[in-house]
């Protein structure tokens, strides 16, 4: 240990000839303890010119928004559509029947297969009549709270850069996520939480990792905290492990040396972010262990999200924690499920089966728990993958990445509930009717939160860059209240 009380003025002059770097490597594991500096000290942190950039406090949106936080429920690998949302009748007519020249599998076109009727009934549910698959009955209970747009399309038909396109208008890496737009542009509502959280399933990273909640090249401060659904220690390295008396010590150390380092270096906009950071851990060691504890929910809560029962407790889980997390100011949180499962080459109606069965009752039970909060009308609920899946087979029951036509829903404020939005051909292969882009679904996203997408821009490589980035974008006004 470098300090103690007795010697703290000597440890003091030594540690001032350390670097930084130098300083962490001695201090190894210890030092992540070391942000609960803010909870001894309340001095204001020393400001650069530059320093609302870093700024998390809350910010006036363009106008009056709809919703105040967003739920955004990814599904990794990409959902068929005419097995859930888009019922195709003449699919089932010519199911086996090789496609004309018109329709081709972008990904290989020698896996063209013949077309492949959905071996599942589509209902009608609600008041609407919304059709979807029955393998979603209790979001077909939730029909007339959700719009389904069903004339979706994409730029790449690889998982890589079609999660990219979908989390940051870009297909190319290395942009901020929408979620760090949201949070760059807004702030957030509890100074004691993250402002944009990833929730990540206790089975693993989904593919392509952090990229799918990174701040690109905007500060580190507007990056998405991954927390884990898990009973134990969501959040790894939060807990101290020290006396209090110890950490005292060090926590008024690392203050001291940051704010002396800072003023040395006031436009290292990088070094502001790491300071916020480590404060902002510090007043997490309480915040979050009460957002993130599920002890405290009702045995009825329990039933409506399925965390009793096998097949649901996972996604149940971070459907709840979802719920407690946007309950208590967190501006964006966003919802991971490990791997691609929805990546569904082989084997298609068998694992549409397990899947639906795993996230129907959560993701119903987490729109029913939101209304009857309160809380539905000041949150945007998502529901989406990066693509969809070919109407024709791949091989002998999968169906391949499809980029020219899929379905997504959006529920909660500012959502006219019961609709169905756009549509794609007789076959379920491309969209035709009231097409909607990924730019026109971020800019739509953005105006629900009050954000101009033409004036919610960030200065980068010598220009204004925003969400949509150059792409034409128009809101789409068919599917709000």
């Amino acid at each position: 240990m470098l300090i103690n009380n007795q010697s703290s003025q000597s440890s003091l002059a030594l540690l001032s000839r350390l670097s930084r770097r130098g300083l962490f490597s001695h201090m190894g594991a210890g030092a992540g303890a070391l942000a609960l500096a803010a909870l001894f000290q309340d001095e204001a942190r020393a400001q650069s010119k530059n320093s609302r950039v870093f700024d998390l406090q809350p910010r006036k949106p363009h106008f009056a928004p709809k919703v105040k936080r967003v739920i955004y429920l990814f599904q990794n690998g990409g959902a068929s559509q005419v097995d859930l949302f888009d019922p195709k009748p003449e699919l089932t007519k010519h199911s086996g029947q090789k496609p004309g020249a018109d329709f081709i599998n972008d990904v290989d076109v020698k896996k063209t297969g013949t077309w492949l009727a959905s071996p599942f009934a589509f209902k009608r549910y609600g008041k609407s009549g919304m059709e979807l698959t029955e393998l979603l009955p209790e979001l077909g209970k939730q029909a007339d709270r959700i719009a389904l747009v069903r004339s979706m399309v994409s730029e790449h038909e690889n998982h890589e850069q079609a999660c990219g396109h979908m989390h940051t208008g870009s297909p190319i890496a290395g942009r901020p996520t929408f979620g760090s737009w949201v949070t760059y542009g807004l702030g957030t509502e509890n100074q004691n939480l993250p402002a944009y959280v990833a929730l990540l399933s206790p089975q693993g990273m989904p593919v392509d990792g952090i990229r799918n909640w990174s701040s690109g090249w905007m500060p580190p401060l507007y990056q998405g905290m991954s927390v884990r659904s898990v009973d134990t220690s969501p959040i790894l390295n939060l807990e101290s492990r020290l006396p209090a008396e110890a950490a005292d010590a060090r926590l008024k150390l690392l203050q001291t040396l940051n704010r002396e380092h800072f003023r040395a270096h006031p436009d290292n906009l990088e070094l502001d972010a790491r300071i916020a950071n480590f404060e902002l851990a510090a007043r997490m060691q309480v915040a979050a262990t009460d957002a993130l504890d599920m002890s405290k929910e009702s045995a009825a809560t329990r039933v409506l999200y399925g965390l009793d029962t096998k097949e649901t407790a996972i996604y149940g889980r971070q459907c709840l924690m979802a719920r407690r997390l946007v309950e208590r100011g967190v501006r964006f949180v966003q919802v991971m499920m490990a791997g691609q499962p929805w990546d569904t080459h082989t084997d298609n109606n068998n694992q549409l089966r397990t899947l639906c069965r795993a996230t129907d009752l959560p993701v119903a039970g987490l729109l029913e728990d939101l209304k009857q909060r309160g809380l539905f009308d000041e949150t945007l609920v998502i529901w989406t993958g990066e693509f969809g899946r070919t109407p024709f087979s791949e091989g002998k029951d999968g169906r391949d990445h499809h980029k020219r036509g899929f379905s997504l829903w959006m529920a909660g404020g500012g959502i006219k509930g019961g609709i169905t939005h756009g549509a794609t051909d007789d076959f379920g292969y491309a969209s035709v009717q009231d097409i909607v882009t990924v730019s026109d679904f971020h800019a739509t996203l953005l105006h629900l939160l009050g954000l101009d997408f033409q004036k919610l821009t960030f200065p980068y490589e010598s220009r204004d860059q925003r969400l949509t980035d150059v792409n034409p974008a128009q809101i789409v006004k068919a599917i709000l209240s």
